[in-house]
């Protein structure tokens, strides 16, 4: 049974030049990186590479970049070192209601902490409503946070239109983006949109897991959370994961150097199953634009959201019931967020956009990468067709 893999969301599989810069390092240069021997200069070198590295796919200085353990320890790292190092000018933070449970419960923590979080609305493609954030501003604002991609649906946020309005405001307010779904599959520099943090992790772009780093503005002042031998410039203590980060810098250099071919290769996946799909009455796309249907071809729709992401509705059949059957056929999908649990609740998202009630608990998520065909496309609709309305005979009314 050939393998079909539209789970990339959730993680991807690691390049062949990550595995193989990760197995030298483990194999040949296992030197500590602070050491002042000639293993140790030689781990030195491959943080020094990946930063470089990772501030040319950004436009940003190497110095900008602290490597983490991932998307999630970054998020923290944001939210939390932000909101300490501006407390006393401010205990006001402002958010989308979409975001990753990585921002999520951080912000729980800081209103049990003490500090005030206004969720703002989204209208029913996912997007931040800008004239709720103007009227959300306040003196005593120190951070506002908000997602590139949405890691659900796919939608696209106004992120420099945001900024404008967060600097315009009150320079000195922080704004924080969670580009962990955006990193590689939209082209940006955080720097010309005026971003102060940015959140990535490298299993999301074929690089290891248990890598990723938090892009922090020159100047941008933030308290570290994690406290030891002062590695990255105080920032994040620990010595550093040089095999993670090797192998995230060889997965960067090799997505970037394709990145362009890699985006239309998505997109063009993408517009494939929606096409697909207009043919399939029982399945519903998310956040897709329909809205704009009448002014707008399918493909330039499509093209206002993220490449590889696509959450579709089915009728009368529960989406974890339908992800097992789709596994029998070695078709991989998501029901949701990954990372929330192994057993995620009714999405947040869903019932922001507005989905009804009766596709809460019946939606899935396709995620592609770039080696998904369109021939993998056409697999899983069929597959769908045939066993949407298979299933739906046993689903209780």
């Amino acid at each position: 049974m050939r393998e079909i893999y539209l789970d990339n969301a959730a993680t991807t599989r690691v390049c062949e030049p990550a595995i193989e810069a990760m197995a030298k390092v483990m194999r040949d240069d296992y030197g500590n990186p602070s050491s002042l021997h000639g293993k140790g200069i030689r781990a030195e070198q491959y943080i020094k590479e990946a930063k470089t590295v990772i501030a040319k796919s950004l436009k940003c200085e190497a110095k900008e970049i602290i490597f983490t353990s991932g998307g999630t320890e970054s998020n923290n790292l944001a939210l939390f070192g932000a909101a300490e190092a501006k407390k006393r000018q401010g205990k006001h933070i402002i958010a989308s209601p979409i975001e990753h449970a990585s921002v999520y419960n951080p912000l729980i923590r800081l209103e049990e902490l003490g500090y005030e979080v206004t969720y703002l609305p989204v209208d029913g493609n996912g997007l931040l409503k800008l004239d709720a954030l103007k009227e959300a501003l306040r003196k005593d604002t120190i951070l506002v946070s908000c997602m590139m991609v949405n890691n659900e649906i796919g939608a696209l946020e106004p992120i420099r239109e945001i900024a404008e309005i967060v600097h315009g405001f009150k320079p000195d307010i922080l704004f924080h983006v969670d580009a962990i779904q955006a990193y590689g599959k939209i082209p940006f520099a955080p720097g010309k949109l005026g971003i102060d943090l940015l959140s990535v992790s490298g299993h999301k772009l074929h690089g290891p897991k248990g890598s990723g780093f938090l892009y922090k503005r020159d100047k941008v002042r933030i308290l570290p959370e994690i406290l030891g031998g002062g590695q990255q410039n105080n920032m994040r203590s620990g010595t550093e994961n040089v095999p993670a980060i090797a192998g995230l810098c060889a997965a960067v250099s090799d997505y970037f150097a394709n990145q362009k071919d890699y985006i239309d290769r998505m997109y063009e996946c993408k517009k494939a199953f929606l096409t697909e799909t207009e043919t399939m009455a029982f399945a519903h796309p998310n956040a897709v634009f329909a809205e704009l249907s009448d002014t707008l071809s399918l493909d330039e729709r499509v093209r206002k959201t993220a490449p590889h992401i696509l959450s579709i509705s089915f009728d009368s059949v529960r989406s974890e019931v339908l992800l097992h059957a789709l596994e029998d056929y070695g078709i991989y999908v998501s029901s949701g967020s990954a990372c929330s649990s192994n057993h995620p609740a009714i999405s947040g998202t869903l019932k922001a956009i507005g989905v009804a009630d009766k596709y809460l608990d019946s939606t899935l998520r396709f995620s592609f990468c770039p080696e998904t065909t369109v021939e993998d496309i056409k697999e899983t609709c069929n597959a769908l067709r045939e066993l949407v309305p298979k299933l739906s005979r046993f689903t209780v009314k």
